[in-house]
Order: structure tokens, then C-alpha cells, then sequence
């Protein structure tokens, strides 16, 4: 899990899918003989640049992706590697540029259509990431299909979209019960709308699948409490609220509504 901007929604930025290529390991390169066949070259030298990139080591993450262009230039997840290294390190021209030709090469290469999405949403470009997440959420054989709603989801909550944002949610949970995002975000949504009844329910769900509330978990739990008058729930997620997130925007909101009851 999905992707650090924000305004209004600076929480869920953090939370959009991107699925990086690599995990933090130690890399070691291994001598390429002459021998060995060009797609087994090409595939080791992606490797050793997931893994780099894993590392945050972007100098030998290009230097082996430019290798494996040089095998094949025609390769898209090459070109989804490249993007997600200028996507980390600001070239963000040709990060657009290594997304829309790894697109090119294979119109269903799902996963970057996924991380173009996050860096479409990055650029606070909502409305083409939309676009790009309602392909990839018809792929019917995409593992990140549950990510991709989510991400769609979010997508449509920065359009003011609340019940195309609710529908995208929901089709998240309907594969994967225990999506946090998905749970909170649909709390949110039923909050709004009034309905505290099932705000309540997909909120209970959310404490029960997560080790420890954010900020804005628990401030959706006090404004459920006082919605109910359960005084007790209430008086404990604002001490959860204070002792763990003192200085968040959250916090600042419980005392602002304190000071005027």
C-alpha cells in the first residue's frame, strides 16, 4: 500500500497504493557471462534494479536499467522502473514520459497503470488518475485490483465525488474485508452523510483490524461518541488523541468544538 500530497485529504495521500518494485535487502551483483541469453541478462539486471531501488540507491538502480534497455528497449516493465526512479528522484518529465511509453508497450500492464495513477494523484492531477484507475479496476486478473478501488476511491473524493468515492470503496471491501483505507473512509462518508447507524459499524470494523488508530480514526470515533452521548468512548479516544497525536490538525479540531460547548 498506494503514494505524500494533500490539502484537505493530506492524510490518504500517504495512503495511495503504489506498488514500489523493490524491498529494503542487500543487493549483490553476480558476474553476467557472455553466455548467458539475453532475456535471462534482462531480467536479472530488473531485478538488481528493484532491489536498488528498494534501497533508495538510484544511481545503480538507472545504471542497471540502462543495461537492460540496451537488451531490450521495447521492455515495458523497464520502462516502469525508470519512471518510478524519476518519480523518487523529482524528474518528474520523464517520469510521465517512462509511465506513458511502459503503457504504450502493454496496454494491460496493470501495475503501471496503478503507479501512474499514484503519480497522476502526486501531481494532484485527479481527474486523469480517475481515468487511468477505472481501466485498471476492470482488470478482472489484476492482483492490486482491491488497491486500485481504493486508490480509485480517493481519486473521487478530491473530485467531490462522495458516492462515486463510496461505490469504489465498497467494490475494495467486497474483495478484501479488512481494508483499513477502505473501512475508515467509508466510516467518513457515512458519518457525513447522517447515517451513524452504519458509520458506527464500518468504524467498529476499522478498530478492529487496525493495532493503533490514526489520528483521524480516532477523531472520527470522538464525533461518533458525541453523536451518541457514549461519554466513556469518547473521554478515551481523546486521551488516545492527545497522548499520541498532541500537534495533529485532529486534535486541534477536538479542542476547537471543546471550547464551544
Amino acid at each position: 500500500m498506494f503514494f505524500s500530497i494533500c490539502k484537505q485529504y493530506r492524510h490518504v495521500a500517504a495512503l495511495f497504493s503504489v506498488l514500489l518494485l523493490g524491498a529494503c535487502v542487500t543487493t549483490t551483483e553476480t558476474v553476467f557471462t557472455e553466455k548467458a541469453s539475453p532475456e535471462k541478462a534482462l531480467e536479472r539486471r530488473v531485478e538488481l534494479a528493484r532491489n536498488y531501488v528498494g534501497e533508495r540507491d538510484w544511481e545503480n538502480a538507472k545504471r542497471n536499467l540502462k543495461l537492460a534497455y540496451e537488451i531490450d528497449p521495447n521492455n515495458a516493465e523497464v520502462h516502469e522502473a525508470f519512471a518510478l526512479v524519476y518519480q523518487s528522484t523529482g524528474e518528474f518529465e520523464l517520469a510521465e514520459e517512462s509511465f506513458k511509453t511502459a503503457i504504450r508497450l502493454d496496454k494491460d500492464f496493470s501495475r503501471a497503470r496503478n503507479n501512474y495513477a499514484a503519480f497522476l494523484y502526486s501531481q494532484e492531477r485527479y481527474e486523469e488518475a480517475e481515468k487511468q484507475l477505472e481501466v485498471v479496476s476492470r482488470d478482472t486478473l489484476y492482483e492490486g485490483r482491491p488497491r486500485a478501488f481504493v486508490n480509485l476511491g480517493l481519486c473521487r473524493q478530491k473530485l467531490f465525488d462522495a458516492q462515486g468515492a463510496e461505490e469504489a470503496f465498497l467494490r475494495a471491501l467486497s474483495m478484501d474485508r479488512t481494508n483499513r483505507i477502505a473501512l475508515l473512509e467509508v466510516a467518513e462518508i457515512r458519518f457525513d452523510a447522517g447515517d451513524l447507524e452504519n458509520a458506527g459499524k464500518y468504524y467498529d470494523t476499522y478498530r478492529s483490524v487496525v493495532r493503533r488508530q490514526s489520528a483521524r480514526g480516532l477523531w472520527l470515533g470522538i464525533r461518533l461518541a458525541r453523536e451518541t452521548g457514549d461519554r466513556n468512548a469518547e473521554g478515551s479516544y481523546v486521551l488516545a488523541l492527545s497522548n499520541m497525536y498532541p500537534d495533529s490538525a485532529e486534535y486541534q479540531s477536538y479542542q476547537r468544538i471543546k471550547q464551544s460547548d
